[in-house]
């Protein structure tokens, strides 16, 4: 039996009872090291799990899993993913792959950023398409995420920006040399998500992330104890302007208010806004939130 098991959002026991359980009977767990949170300690997870853990990168889960699947018809073998396991299309890949193989799988889900986003008090089911937001360089600014959040804010939906994470790249130098040297680790802030969506704000002049109308929320170690978990709101200038350690540890999320926002949303996340008096006049008057 081929598992796929959630580990949840923070550490080693967030996993559910049900996934716990199955340590009794896997013969191989494999961790995949891919921080949707920084807290990935192999050490932590073998003493709490009391068994012995394979840590598997991203390059290995996606090009490797032939030598992942090999034993899992004659044994059960289990890929732990941080958050839910359908949270990344490469645990459906080898999922699919596995079933080619005619091994039985199975999956045991738990919370993601998807979910838990939710903590921030706006509705899930007010949510539209998520979107990626990658770090910028010098050549290369990608907006393609720009389309699809222009087509939320026309349905009034909020958007969920995931931002991007920099663990074991190469500089190009490295990689056209063949050489394995990988890069220190980068985790995109609040500060530089903002800067970059008003930058592509400003090439493309479309009116959708305007700085002094548009209302946003930045997460941080969502679902952590309460000095871990951090939550600010207000318009995109008002998180520009910030200070970045306000926002707490990596890893971030930003979520882009829609314009179909219930006024019960915005009360809840007010709690959590940089200016109340700013959030809940911009939701009145840009917003049309009457029921304030």
């Amino acid at each position: 039996m081929f598992y796929v098991i959630g580990l949840g959002l923070c550490d080693e026991k967030d996993i559910s009872i049900r996934g716990l359980e199955l340590k009794n009977v896997l013969s191989v767990q494999i961790l995949k090291a891919h921080p949707f949170t920084v807290d990935v300690d192999p050490f932590s997870k073998e003493a709490f799990y009391e068994k012995p853990i394979i840590v598997a990168d991203r390059d290995m889960v996606e090009t490797q899993s032939d030598e992942i699947l090999e034993n899992a018809d004659k044994e059960d073998v289990a890929l732990l993913v941080v958050g839910d396991p359908f949270g990344a299309t490469t645990h459906t890949d080898i999922v699919l792959r596995a079933r080619a193989l005619g091994i039985p799988t199975r999956v045991i889900h738990n919370a993601s950023i998807m979910n838990a986003v939710g903590a921030c008090g706006l509705q899930l089911y007010n949510f539209g398409q998520t979107v990626s937001l990658v770090f910028f360089t010098e050549t290369w600014k990608p907006d393609s995420y720009y389309d699809r959040v222009k087509e939320n804010v026309k349905l009034g939906m909020h958007t969920l920006v995931l931002l991007d994470i920099k663990v074991k790249e190469q500089s190009e130098e490295n990689l056209a040399r063949g050489r394995k040297i990988y890069e220190p680790p980068r985790y995109m802030s609040i500060p530089t998500a903002v800067m970059q969506l008003l930058e592509t704000e400003a090439s493309r002049q479309e009116g959708i992330l305007e700085p002094e109308t548009t209302l946003a929320i930045a997460l941080s170690r969502v679902g952590g104890d309460a000095d871990q978990q951090k939550i600010v709101a207000g318009t995109l200038k008002e998180l520009l302007a910030h200070p970045a350690e306000a926002y707490g540890e990596p890893l971030h999320s930003l979520v882009i208010v829609g314009k179909r926002v219930h006024h019960l949303e915005i009360e809840y996340a007010e709690d959590y806004a940089v200016d109340k008096a700013s959030w809940r006049r911009v939701a009145k008057e840009v917003y049309k939130c009457a029921e304030l």
